[in-house]
This record gives structure tokens, sequence and C-alpha cells, in this order.
């Protein structure tokens, strides 16, 4: 299938993935993953379980895996333009780069919370993907998003608010704070709205949220600069050609800054983050300060009051739900 991995599409802490060829002329990446110890099937069994039963046009499609003794692999619909990662951390210029344009990031940010809203409110069981970032968005050939990479997922009952965990799982800099506390109990699918808000900012900024190599050293942590030239009524300082630009960027910021909260309670569900995106809710509201400690309490309390200032109406009362 992959004429002795031939085309290798890329190498992570799970294994490698290699370009593949179905009978049929269908492309398909092939995902070999490193030898487990013996006792260690949990990953694999865990995401060809969880994928398996996914049909979402928002996440990626598992057609079929292989397991010969600790030999394992998945097979996936093949995504020609790759990761999210590889153009937003892109140096290219917007000709070159499409995902340069405002109305495009936007269409693929309401992709990302969709295809979360649907592991999350869509299936059979409550499915909590725990590591949301730009490397595990792919982009099909029209750029559309679909989530990958089910490894660290957790399946929990629809009524069950929180699931618990031995062990913080996901990646730095992504993981949300309740997953890496002492406090598991509290862990539940607010965890994946914290990792798509980190997502969202470093496709605002067009750069990893943490970089030490920025010229001015209030910008090496971009969530709280530009946090701050929202809260100030300061441009955004990002790239701009029009108007409109200006208030997609806006928005966005906005709603990322309401999914990193430090309190679960404190952010919305991927359902409000979607009609945030959306513009069903007009005059988006400033949210509380995501890096001053508030109160468990007073950051739910907050959080409902100026989301539902900015409603034109009253069923915003879900901010809470999960």
């Amino acid at each position: 299938m992959t004429k002795q991995f031939k085309c290798k599409l890329g190498q992570g802490g799970y294994g490698s993935v290699f370009k593949g060829e179905l009978s049929n002329g269908i492309l398909v990446a092939v995902k070999i993953l490193k030898e487990p110890a013996a006792s260690d099937g949990d990953d694999f069994i865990n995401e060809v379980g969880t994928i398996g039963r996914i049909h979402h046009v928002n996440v990626v499609r598992l057609l079929g895996y292989c397991a010969d003794g600790y030999k394992r692999a998945l097979i996936y619909e093949f995504m020609p333009n790759e990761s999210l990662a590889k153009f937003i951390f892109s140096s290219e210029d917007a000709a070159n780069n499409p995902l340069r344009h405002w109305e495009k990031l936007q269409d693929i940010a309401i992709g990302i919370a969709r295809g979360i809203e649907y592991l999350h409110q869509g299936c059979d069981q409550r499915i909590l993907h725990f590591d949301i970032k730009p490397h595990n968005i792919l982009l099909d050939k029209k750029f559309n998003p679909k989530i990958s990479d089910f490894g660290l997922a957790k399946l929990c009952a629809k009524g069950q608010s929180n699931v618990s965990m031995t062990a913080a799982r996901g990646t730095m800099g992504y993981i949300a704070p309740e997953v890496f506390s002492w406090n598991f109990a509290n862990v539940s699918s607010k965890s994946d709205v914290y990792s798509f808000g980190m997502l969202l900012l470093e496709m605002v900024g067009g750069r990893r949220n943490i970089d030490v190599s920025v010229e001015h050293s209030s910008q090496v942590y971009f969530p709280e600069w530009i946090y701050n030239r929202l809260h100030q009524g300061e441009e955004l300082g990002l790239r701009m050609v029009a108007d409109e630009d200006a208030k997609i960027a806006r928005r966005l910021t906005i709603v990322a800054t309401w999914c990193i909260q430090w309190y679960p309670s404190g952010r919305p569900s991927m359902k409000t983050v979607i009609r945030m995106l959306e513009g069903e809710i007009d005059n988006l509201e400033m949210p509380p300060n995501p890096f001053v400690s508030t109160a468990p309490g007073e950051a739910e309390a907050e959080a409902e009051a100026a989301i539902l200032e900015g409603s034109q109406g009253p069923t915003l009362a879900v901010i809470t739900e999960e």
C-alpha cells in the first residue's frame, strides 16, 4: 500500500505517517505506531474504537487498521494540505498562503468548532479529545479542517459532566489548567474548549503563543499581550487589509479569550462558541481577564452575565450547561 514506506509525510511521538494508495486508487495516510510495551495497547484500541464510529465532515475518517502482534497501523483518508500548523506558522506572505485571508481563517475556526461540538454532543457517547492543537487539525484539498489523532481521547456518557483521570494528557501550551492540576475530578469537555481557545489565538496571531524570538518582551506570551490590547481598546497590531478583516480578527480574539478562562465554569460550551463565531451573538462582550485568578463561583457568574449582555435574547443561559 505504501510501496515499502516510500513517501514519509511526518513523524511524532506516536510513530510515523506514510502516504499510501488503495487498490482502487484512493490515496490514504498510513500511521505506523511505535511498537508498544507488552501491556500497552490502550492508545491503539482507544483510537480505533473511538474514530471508527465517527462520521462528520470536520473529523478525519478512519478507513482501516492493522494489528499484527505488536505491529500496529491506522489507515486514514489522505489530507493533501497536511496540518493547520504548516500554514499558520508559515513565513509565506498572504499571496502564497491561503490562511492569511481572515474570512478563510474564520471558516476554518468554525469548522473545527463544529467538529469538537460533534464529539461532545453528536455521538452516542461524549468524546473528549484532550489534544486539540494545530498539528492535529488536517486540511483537505479545499482547506476544510478535520480533527485527527484520537490517541488521548476519553469517552464518557452524555449525562456525565466530569471524568476521572489518573494522569495529565495532552500537549503543553494547549492543556487546560484543571488537566494538569491535582484535582482531576473536574476534567470535562470544557478542557477541549480551553485547547480550542489556545489554537484559535495561534490562528489569529499567525505564530506560536509562546515565542521568545519576538522583538519586545511583552509579546513573548501572545494570549496575554493580545488580551491587554483588546482590553485597552487598542488596535490589535495584526495583519489587516480591510475594515472587515479587523472585525473578524476582533471576534476571533474575543471568542478565544472566552475559551481560555482559567476556571472551566467561566468558559462557554462549544455550542455557544459556534454561535459566537458565526455572528449569532452581536456585540460580544469582553471576557474577564483569564490571567487573573478569580474564585470559581465568581468566574461562572461573570461569564454568564457578560455574554448574556451581548445577546439578543435569554437563550445563552446554556453557557454553564457542562
